[in-house]
């Protein structure tokens, strides 16, 4: 595949950025992130691999893929986390949402997978072993893939949140009218518009999850574990949050 036929689509990619409120038909486009064009050329490489490994194809062309941005170091202030939360909680049949915030912020658990969490094993998803106090983040029928789920241990405060829910008869986390949700794209941007809480997005809360537990001490390994985040992208994202960052090298630098 042509270098300049990967690089032609990053240039026209877009995104529907205005709606007709009458037709609900496009009226406006806005260029998608190089992180999103990535992505999306990067499942391209791999659909290509798999074809050329079962034998569909005979050879399998690399794709040239635009440079990986800047990680982003975006994270909630607790006073910009409280007034999203409670936008979500107050807001028209978005209680579900305000479940999700919470999960997030405490766990740093990636959109998808909290989304696919129940309170019992399921085919579906993780699940919550709310008697062990565990998180298991994927189902024993999910395959294990880049983006790891490891089990992790639920934090108290949560805790209590899930016990309540799961009392009140929730067969899922995250859940509407008893059924799961499998989307909260549009409850997720409205109630960052109406807080006034931006930009934000659902993978935001991972950061401040995770930016949070540095905050507060947490080390580079153990937050590593927790968070299902590997060390070196927790020390080279997040590190420097860390009361402890750098300390052995900034004590020897500033040894007599």
């Amino acid at each position: 595949m042509k270098g300049e036929t990967c690089r032609r689509y990053a240039r026209t990619r877009k995104k529907v950025a205005q709606r007709d409120p009458e037709t609900n038909e496009p009226i406006a486009y806005e260029p998608i992130s190089t992180g999103t064009v990535r992505r999306e050329l990067g499942t391209l490489q791999s659909a290509i691999n798999y074809a050329h490994a079962e034998g569909y194809v005979t050879s399998a062309p690399v794709v040239t893929l635009p440079q990986k941005p800047e990680a982003k170091e975006r994270w909630l202030s607790r006073n910009e986390a409280a007034k999203l939360l409670w936008q979500a909680y107050r807001g028209n049949n978005t209680r579900h949402l305000a479940r999700f915030i919470l999960i997030a912020l405490y766990t740093g658990t990636r959109k998808d997978a909290i989304l696919r969490m129940g309170f019992e094993p399921n085919t579906v998803g993780g699940w919550f072993d709310l008697d062990q106090g565990i998180m298991f983040r994927r189902g024993d029928t999910e395959r294990q893939t880049s983006k790891r789920r490891t089990p992790a241990r639920i934090p108290r405060q949560l805790l209590a949140h899930l016990r309540r829910w799961h009392a009140s008869g929730s067969i899922w986390a995250v859940e509407y009218k008893g059924a799961r949700v499998g989307n909260i794209k549009r409850a997720f941007a409205k109630a960052v518009q109406d807080s006034g809480v931006t930009p934000c997005t659902p993978h935001t809360l991972k950061h401040t999850a995770i930016t949070w537990a540095l905050q507060n001490g947490a080390s580079v390994w153990d937050a590593a574990g927790f968070f299902a985040t590997s060390a070196e992208t927790i020390e080279k994202v997040y590190g420097h949050h860390s009361p402890h960052h750098q300390e052995s090298a900034l004590r020897a630098v500033e040894r007599r």
